[in-house]
């Protein structure tokens, strides 16, 4: 008989330790958007809620981002960037000539020993992103993760394009995760659907082009059921939420589903998108820092290009 092969003996859960983000110094208006698409503040603002995005400036480049809310979510954790096991880089947006952004960031950090790597889900990618890191801490594999989302979505869009030109923003939002004696990350509910991959592709050029009208039905379809099945998965209520923290793709949709749960006025529902906008895999993590003083399970909700989705409750730092 073969000698069984050794592993860590894991933990009984995991949990999010803290939570930063990082927002880019220049905050656009969306005058100077409607005037290249032939559009208006009114517009805008009816269309999808946006009132300000931030964009970011050279300097600001998406590992710097990355790097940035990262080392602030450690600070505020206390873990010493030495005893990370695992980098977690959720983006869609990465166009350096790296290969990939998280050994970039894990250097940055002088988390020099960590396991690093990209998650290529778009805007699903931080809640991926999420249970990967759970599962890690939970098996043994990793003591502590650094999980991110950063986007320098303005680089891959065309802002002549009335479909995406006043949606999107810059910036990233990370979480560290550690062992915990219970479970405060509940089961991811994901999925992906390759049949509508084309709604929202990369053209030639690597321009992110989309099917706005057809992806606003697929998200309000498919969302709320989503959610119900995450808040089951972790055998709890949307009466039990404290916060509910979708992925900040567009007020209508936000607000759409906390109608279809039935949230009441004591559930905190992130609308970070109006001064945001729609800023892909880091969008729930810097939402998530914006609810820094609510405490409790919160439901968390992505869906994107893909099209992937998932979703799953967490207890808020």
């Amino acid at each position: 008989m073969a000698t069984p092969l050794q592993r860590p003996a894991g933990h009984p859960g995991s949990r999010i330790l803290s939570v930063a983000s990082y927002r880019p110094r220049t905050e656009v208006g969306n005058e100077p958007i409607a005037a290249l698409i032939d559009s208006s503040d009114e517009w805008i603002r009816r269309r999808c809620g946006i009132e300000s995005r931030r964009r970011a400036a050279p300097d600001e480049d998406l590992v710097m981002m990355a790097v940035t809310a990262a080392s602030k979510a450690l600070a505020a954790a206390g873990v010493d960037p030495a005893d990370v096991s695992a980098v977690l880089v959720a983006t869609m947006s990465h166009r350096s000539g790296a290969a990939s952004a998280a050994p970039l960031v894990a250097t940055a950090l002088g988390a020099t020993r960590a396991a690093a790597m990209d998650l290529g889900a778009a805007c699903a990618g931080f809640p991926y992103a999420l249970a990967t890191a759970d599962a890690l801490v939970r098996s043994g594999s990793a003591g502590y993760v650094v999980v991110v989302g950063s986007e320098r979505m303005t680089d891959i869009i065309d802002e002549r394009d009335r479909s995406t030109a006043f949606l999107f923003g810059d910036g990233a939002g990370a979480v560290v995760i550690g062992p915990a004696q219970t479970c405060e990350i509940g089961p991811v509910v994901w999925g992906a659907d390759g049949s509508g991959s084309e709604l929202l592709r990369y053209d030639e050029a690597g321009i992110l082009r989309m099917a706005g009208p057809e992806v606003f039905r697929w998200a309000t379809s498919i969302v709320p059921d989503l959610a119900r099945r995450a808040l089951d998965a972790a055998g709890i209520a949307a009466a039990d939420l404290a916060a509910f923290i979708p992925h900040q793709a567009n007020l209508r949709i936000i607000s759409a589903t906390a109608k279809a749960l039935e949230l009441g006025p004591h559930v905190r529902v992130a609308t970070d998108i109006t001064t945001n906008g729609n800023t892909g895999a880091a969008s729930i993590p810097q939402a998530m820092a914006t609810l820094s003083d609510t405490e409790g399970p919160a439901l968390l909700v992505g869906f994107g290009a893909g099209l992937s989705y998932a979703a799953q409750v967490v207890t808020l730092p």
